[in-house]
């Protein structure tokens, strides 16, 4: 019988899917294997979780709470204010959700709402775990590390900026189970790829300015060349991309070694990658460490305790990546470093081949063992 069968188990987990998915990873992982288990959710009504939860089939409760804005303006006042508000309002719901499903183990994902929900687990002698997704750990799960009974990281380099109670176990960042269902032959196949490399260029889900202005400097720049392919996913924010190269002069419509889109299926076509041009998130990272992708990484200057740069120096540190900081970043800086990878192949297999060994693809088994040792 598995220690967690029949178990009640609490999650909090909001505010952005690198958060919440893997979450719901690991929630998953339980429902398959542990009979009678019950999950619930805890998060709140206005971002991701609300949707993503239910139709992952698993129960969400509400607790209203936000963070803080380091600004004087007077929107930003009123909102820290209310922020205040929400917080020691948060504690008394926490507590009533907890009260009332009675769980054997609360887990935190990270996010505002693992806060409350954690701290009042704690107080109240429920068995209780954290899991950090980045190199550099939160300011919640900084503070939550000295309180709960495990601390689940995704990179061990997040354990210097941490004071656990106990010793924390590296764990890895639970990735869709299909990723690793399709192998590099396959995935050029399916994509009508020659021996050309692919070069896989992705701007977040939003749509990073920077980083669609520099890859298309670069495409603009190379595509008349053909000797590689490139694949672009401009996100939200990048409407307009192909219409613009068009009026540059670059129709993508005849030229088959470019492709454009807001989005890409990511188990399809990183398979297929020889390079890959990113942000530095927690989850873009373990699925190209995953695959074994050189990558060229770009972290976001715009996220809380600037955690890409941290997560993106996790691989640099070891041989397994490159980075170019968003202020030095210029389609010229991208085609010097894009060039340079391309043009020496054992390099660029080596670099591959640092990231894969840096790779945890059994972090759904790992935070299963280690939340079951959490009960016990």
């Amino acid at each position: 019988m598995s220690s967690l069968d029949g178990k009640r188990i609490l999650i909090a987990a909001g505010g952005t899917g690198g958060h919440i998915n893997p979450a719901l990873a690991v929630a998953g992982y339980i429902r398959d294997n542990c009979e009678g288990a019950q999950i619930v959710f805890v998060g709140t009504k206005k971002k991701m979780e609300a949707t993503l939860v239910p139709q992952a089939g698993f129960e969400l409760r509400n607790i209203t709470i936000s963070g803080f804005r380091r600004s004087f303006t007077p929107a930003a006042v009123f909102h820290n204010i209310r922020t205040v508000i929400y917080l020691l309002r948060s504690t008394g719901q926490a507590k009533k959700i907890i009260k009332d499903f009675k769980p054997d183990l609360v887990v935190g994902f990270g996010g505002y709402v693992s806060g409350p929900v954690l701290r009042v687990a704690a107080k109240l002698g429920v068995p209780t775990a954290i899991h950090e997704q980045n190199a550099f750990p939160g300011v919640t799960n900084k503070a939550l590390a000295k309180v709960v009974d495990r601390v689940m990281l995704t990179a061990g380099d997040a354990e210097k900026y941490l004071e656990p109670k106990n010793s924390p176990v590296v764990t890895g960042l639970p990735i869709r189970g299909d990723l690793l269902k399709t192998s590099r032959e396959e995935s050029r196949k399916a994509l009508g790829l020659d021996e050309r490399p692919l070069v896989l260029s992705m701007g977040g889900s939003l749509g990073a300015r920077p980083v669609n202005e520099a890859v298309y400097g670069m495409i603009k720049e190379k595509y008349k060349a053909a000797d590689c392919y490139f694949m672009h996913a401009t996100g939200k924010g990048g409407t307009g991309f192909a219409e613009k190269l068009k009026a540059d002069g670059v129709n993508l419509e005849n030229k088959r070694h470019i492709t454009v889109t807001e989005y890409i299926d990511i188990p399809k076509c990183l398979p297929a990658a020889d390079l890959v041009i990113c942000r530095a998130g927690a989850s873009s990272l373990s699925e190209i460490q995953a695959l074994g992708k050189p990558s060229i990484l770009i972290p976001s200057p715009y996220v809380a305790e600037n955690h890409q740069y941290h997560n993106a120096m996790a691989l640099v540190n070891r041989g397994a990546a490159v980075i170019i900081e968003e202020k030095n970043l210029t389609p010229e800086s991208l085609i010097k470093a894009v060039e340079e990878m391309l043009s020496d192949r054992e390099k660029l297999e080596e670099t591959g081949n640092n990231a894969k060994a840096m790779a945890v693809t059994d972090a759904s088994e790992r935070i299963y063992a280690a939340l079951c040792e959490t009960v016990k």
